[in-house]
């Protein structure tokens, strides 16, 4: 299938880009340049322009009083939430339109390409372009182990462009089902919904997708991307058995400049793997569905905090014990040791007659109090609180 964007790379562009695509040896990347350009373009334009100015438009009062690390954060889950939407809904139309995919033979799925795929690989690559740029730039903030997702995530689909598994950039990307829900959840703390109906729905939904599209799936994809590459290393010669030429004979050895070259394997080249480049594709995969797992235990903990027992953890709040009610820094809970009052004998009635309690309210009155100076029998002055 051809690339379904509706823009070719322009000239000006291409040309630069040829040279340094064939010292990488990704053949296909000057035919998508533009898409990976568009693509972090785009992701970045939504994350300092898009994202803060709807946020003061739908939430003035809640966005101006996050800090700088949340405004950060909140401006983040925004743009992946709007990457993960539009990626899935590109990775399924292409799997569901392009019908070369379901053509292909391990030795495609190794070494072919088809425009569509190429299409997919450029806008995640744009995206995790973006996310690296982000991550390294605010690496205090986000940690090492989302550089190392961003690292990995890029190597794995720039590796597309050689070609290489083109045919499962759609397939892995669909991890990304997961990512709105994510996204929401986030949101739901932050707009103090936290253990509401709709944080608990979402997180049903969370927990699902993020087990089904990212363990399950993505489980299962590895192993048949794992099997391909260990078939494409162990292959030697190519035989007759190819598809391009039919079953014609059985292990017989072709010169590789004979054979035909077909729209998906026009790029192939050699068709060899290389053992670095097997090693450090699965190694990387292997990284990120280590990551996956890892993650997912966290989720479960963190989404069980938010809601009560059986199903949560979240502890009862443990109420503070109420504080004392100071009136001009004098406790109403027990009479002073003040030399102006006494706590026993007439003072004391005085004092305590000057807190009026309304036993049918849930209130206190003060009323009016005056000092009056005496003087005793030793002629000092003796100090008595009355009410007025």
């Amino acid at each position: 299938m051809h690339d379904p964007f509706p823009f070719h790379c322009p000239e000006w562009l291409h040309q630069p880009i040829e040279p340094i695509a064939d010292y990488l040896a990704l053949k296909t990347l000057p035919l998508h340049i533009h898409e990976v350009i568009l693509a972090f373009t785009l992701y970045y334009t939504v994350h300092v322009f898009v994202a803060p100015a709807i946020s003061r438009l739908l939430l003035p009062r809640t966005y101006a009083n996050f800090n700088a690390r949340t405004k950060l954060n909140w401006d983040v889950h925004i743009v992946s939430f709007v990457q993960s939407t539009l990626i899935c809904v590109l990775a399924l139309w292409v799997m569901f339109h392009d019908e070369e995919r379901s053509e292909m033979n391990w030795l495609g799925r190794v070494h072919g390409y088809t425009g569509a795929g190429g299409l997919i690989q450029a806008f995640a690559g744009g995206y995790f372009l973006w996310d690296l740029f982000i991550t390294v730039q605010h690496i205090n903030v986000f940690g090492l182990g989302m550089l190392a997702h961003a690292v990995s995530a890029l190597f794995v689909f720039s590796l597309g462009f050689r070609p290489f598994v083109n045919f499962y950039a759609p397939t892995f990307i669909l991890y990304e089902l997961s990512s709105p829900f994510l996204n929401i959840h986030w949101f739901c703390d932050k707009l103090s919904m936290t253990g509401s109906k709709v944080q608990l729905y979402n997180g049903i939904m969370l927990l699902c997708t993020f087990f089904g599209c990212r363990l399950c799936w993505g489980s299962y994809q590895s192993v048949r991307v794992f099997y391909d590459v260990y078939r494409a290393i162990t292959a030697g010669e190519l035989t007759l058995h190819d598809p391009e030429l039919g079953k014609l004979s059985n292990g017989t050895s072709v010169d590789p400049n004979s054979i035909p070259t077909s729209d998906i394997m026009q790029y192939a080249g050699e068709r060899a793997v290389p053992l670095w480049l097997a090693g450090c594709y699965l190694l990387s995969n292997f990284t990120l569905n280590g990551l996956n797992w890892f993650w997912f235990g966290k989720m479960i903990e963190t989404i069980r905090k938010r809601f009560d027992p059986p199903l949560g953890t979240r502890k009862p709040e443990i109420k503070e014990p109420k504080e004392q009610v100071l009136v001009e820094g004098i406790s109403l809970q027990s009479p002073p040791q003040t030399p102006y009052a006494s706590a026993t004998g007439a003072d004391a009635a005085d004092y305590i007659g000057t807190v009026k309690v309304e036993k049918t309210s849930n209130h206190l009155e003060i009323e009016q109090m005056e000092i009056r100076k005496r003087v005793g029998e030793d002629g000092r002055p003796i100090s008595s609180a009355r009410a007025a």
